[in-house]
């Protein structure tokens, strides 16, 4: 991450509040904001469509002050060193390293999920160790030393030293970390420390106003405050996290500090951002601070984490598959996949289930079902509720471990709105059969109109129709032609298998 160095900082700060500096330059600084006392919020009438006073007296905004004061001594700077391999760079490298540039830069998930500590490293040449420094936030959860901060922080970390608010510096011994969920533990030796208060995340309501504290550049517990903007949000890192998504200015080095609500209480742990210049944009991402207690107990007691697996791999249920399967809204996790063998095999899981709910709590994004099952506990049984060509079921399975083997989750974008099906099929040979290892299915033999513009390739193998396994290429004219909006084919590409909507016009 490339920051340009500012040395009149008080010429700089005097044209951001005159607004004659914008760009790149605003995000090295947090710049102070004005808002006003909030006057009585309004409601959308459902008579006229105007607007009505909602109930009640103004409310002021908060005064995070008091909390700052209190809990900000129970926040530590963390400095880590370590080394990591690094390829040398040549005349010759340095070419392919443009060309890989390139290909990143065309990659809407290169930039997308940036951790905030940066470690140097560039592709090509030949490896070698170097030494790298890092710094982040944590904060205090026992008067014995007990710290809480992100995984990614103290990653090939040989040497990690805590830093106090009364700058008392102290080497903190790493008791576990857990990749997974990126929660890692710290301990001091030191007593009678300051802590933090940890809250509930289920109290936490979207568009209340929490308060952050952190390093953001090794700027010691700076503050920054925002709104949360929505609460289990799933991110396309294969993570079993429900993150809490926040518009708080956080920036490199406030990973690992808290989020705090207005009471006080620690709510979540700042960990992730959505940028495409590398720093902050208006979207946070904190882990919810339950899912990091649970992961504490654990590295505290063991020194490692066990996750739960179900065994299957999932997608987005969009329009498009929800009239496909009958569905009265798009919601729930589409099994594209199930492991032979596996817990959800065991249970009677198929491809084309949609699961809709576990243990009672719905499933409205396929990211929600990583996320339940993933902090669940190995040999826990949980009850699925499946919908299955157009009728619901009740399954029962009995999770097994994430260190068997990890599940994985598949996406598809929306296929565009086009004609006919325009596929060109053919049955599989009794030796192509064994190879696919699958025992029924037809090879694509041309992909053009609707089914191209899904994505559906020469080669593929057309395993089901809407959830039904396909026999033979009369099965898949009938399904075609009783369709109204759309069909969901499952695809067989390689090893991998996947739900692809197409929408027929």
């Amino acid at each position: 991450m490339k920051f340009a160095a500012l040395k009149n900082t008080q010429l700089v700060l005097a044209l951001l509040a005159a607004g004659a500096i914008g760009g790149a330059g605003v995000s090295a600084f947090n710049v102070a904001h004005s808002v006003a006392t909030a006057a009585a919020p309004a409601v959308i009438s459902a008579n006229a469509g105007t607007l009505a006073p909602l109930p009640g007296v103004p409310v002021a905004l908060p005064d995070f002050s008091q909390i700052t004061e209190r809990y900000g001594p129970a926040v530590v700077n963390i400095s880590v060193t370590g080394t990591t391999k690094v390829r040398n760079e040549s005349p010759l490298a340095q070419g392919d390293d443009d060309d890989n540039d390139d290909a990143q830069s065309g990659d809407p998930f290169f930039e997308f999920f940036k951790r905030f500590q940066q470690g140097p490293g560039r592709p090509g040449g030949v490896p070698r160790e170097v030494p790298t420094r890092g710094q982040g936030s944590g904060f205090i959860v026992s008067a014995d030393g007990i710290i809480l901060t992100n995984a990614h922080v103290v990653r090939d970390a040989k040497e990690v030293t805590v830093k106090l608010t009364d700058r008392r510096e102290y080497r903190a011994k790493v008791l576990g970390a857990d990749p997974k969920t990126d929660v890692a533990v710290l301990r001091i030796e030191a007593k009678n420390l300051p802590v933090v208060t940890l809250g509930k995340v289920s109290d936490l309501k979207v568009g209340e106003w929490v308060l952050a504290i952190g390093s953001p550049f090794g700027f010691e517990n700076t503050v920054t405050a925002g709104v949360v903007s929505a609460k289990g949000r799933s991110l396309p890192d294969d993570s079993a996290v429900p993150f809490i998504q926040t518009d708080v200015a956080v920036n490199p080095g406030n990973s690992g500090g808290p989020l705090f609500n207005t009471r006080g209480e620690v709510v979540g742990i700042n960990s992730q951002i959505y940028t495409r210049s590398g720093g902050y944009q208006g979207v946070s991402f904190a882990i919810p601070i339950d899912v990091a207690a649970r992961i504490k107990n654990q590295l505290v007691a063991t020194g490692k984490v066990e996750h739960a697996r179900l065994g299957v791999a999932v997608q987005e249920v969009n329009q498009a598959f929800a009239d496909s399967f009958k569905l009265d809204r798009p919601e729930g996790a589409l099994v594209s996949s199930v492991e032979k063998g596996g817990p959800g095999d065991k249970a009677g899981l198929q491809s084309g289930d949609v699961i809709r709910g576990v243990n009672g709590q719905r499933i409205v994004s396929s990211g929600d079902l990583p996320a339940i099952i993933g902090l669940a506990t190995p040999g826990d049984s949980i009850k699925l509720d499946v919908w299955r060509q157009g009728a619901a079921k009740e399954l029962t399975a009995k999770l097994g471990s994430a260190d068997e083997k990890s599940a994985k989750a598949a996406t598809k974008k929306e296929a565009p709105n086009q004609g006919k099906l325009g596929l060109a099929l053919r049955p599989m040979q009794p030796d192509e059969k064994q190879e696919a290892g699958v025992d029924n299915g037809l090879v694509v033999q041309q992909a053009t109109g609707a089914a191209a513009l899904a994505g559906v390739e020469v080669g593929d193998v057309l395993l089901s129709i809407n959830g039904v396994p396909v026999k033979n290429i009369e099965q898949v004219r009938a399904t075609v032609a009783k369709a109204e909006k759309s069909v969901a084919l499952l695809i067989q590409r390689g090893d991998s298998k996947i739900f692809v909507p197409v929408n027929l016009g």
